[in-house]
């Protein structure tokens, strides 16, 4: 286990030249932390992870590492298309000092399940890490079945499965029999309650980036069977985050920081700023949320 509760898929902050800006990154860990997140993801989907060069990833790493100080555990994704590119994007994270690695399904290649679980079990092989899949079939045309879960999950240090499927049925039967250690985490904002009173032991959320006090809020009420509050907090945050979905990932999310003052700046091409209609709902949620 990596984490219990609330975790940041966190954004990754480009200046006014779409170049890293470390100022800015550190701002966000600060805040993170500073707000009770239990673990911080970076170079995820979120973090914009398939535009980042690989030595900004190197770069991006180090800096992160000393900025959290083991204050929370950091989890790097490392997962590509490439099986053997995962593994050293692994190693590395490990050598660099992460505590966790998040691996995505491979992408594109639309790979068979028994790939998926080779793929899974050579990259863990490679590392002492503990790893988190990652099963977000919308994004990358692939599925983790409930059957290899269950297989992947008898490996040691494959610890945990990031669920964005949005399948229930899936999702419950993954919990029925995986082993006990092995944790499912939230992929999906929306649904995070659901799959707290199912059983998942947390979330690696979107939306945690502009309200991480109050999305942990969710799992620490559920956690102590106090489901009205939880209840609550969740429909607090209904409509934000709704609207953070209004266009591709991390595109809204980046938007809505800057309208709160952080200097996240734009996606990277091929994302681009939402159009004036989704803009336009982005400042009535704000204030909403924050007046």
């Amino acid at each position: 286990m990596i984490f219990e509760g609330t975790a940041v898929a966190l954004v990754t902050p480009f200046d006014k030249n779409n170049e890293v800006d470390y100022f800015e990154l550190k701002n966000l860990i600060e805040f993170q932390i500073a707000n009770g997140i239990k673990a911080i993801v970076i170079l995820g989907t979120t973090g914009e992870s398939a535009t980042i060069s690989r030595a900004e990833r190197t770069k991006i790493i180090k800096f992160c590492v000393c900025i959290v100080s083991k204050r929370v555990p950091l989890i790097v994704g490392t997962g590509t298309n490439s099986t053997l590119i995962s593994k050293e994007l692994t190693k590395e994270a490990e050598t660099l000092g992460a505590d966790g690695a998040l691996v995505v399904t491979p992408y594109y290649n639309k790979c068979n399940q028994q790939g998926l679980f080779e793929h899974y079990k050579e990259i863990a092989n490679s590392t002492k890490l503990p790893i988190i899949l990652y099963n977000v079939p919308k994004r990358t045309g692939v599925n983790v079945s409930p059957e290899t879960a269950v297989k992947l999950s008898k490996i040691k240090n494959i610890v945990g499965i990031k669920e964005a499927s949005g399948d229930l049925f899936q999702i419950q039967e993954i919990l029925q029999h995986c082993h006990k250690n092995f944790y499912i985490y939230s992929g999906d904002d929306g649904l995070y309650l659901p799959l707290i009173s199912m059983g998942a032991k947390g979330i690696i959320s979107v939306t945690a980036n502009v309200k991480p006090a109050e999305t942990g809020y969710v799992y620490d009420f559920a956690k102590n069977n106090d489901y009205f509050n939880a209840r609550r907090w969740a429909s607090y945050l209904y409509d934000l985050n709704k609207a953070l979905f209004l266009d591709v990932n991390p595109i809204c999310v980046k938007y809505y920081l800057n309208l709160l003052g952080f200097k996240v700046g734009k996606t990277r091409l091929p994302l681009f700023e939402p159009s004036s209609k989704i803009k336009f709902k982005l400042k009535e949620i704000k204030n909403k949320y924050e007046n």
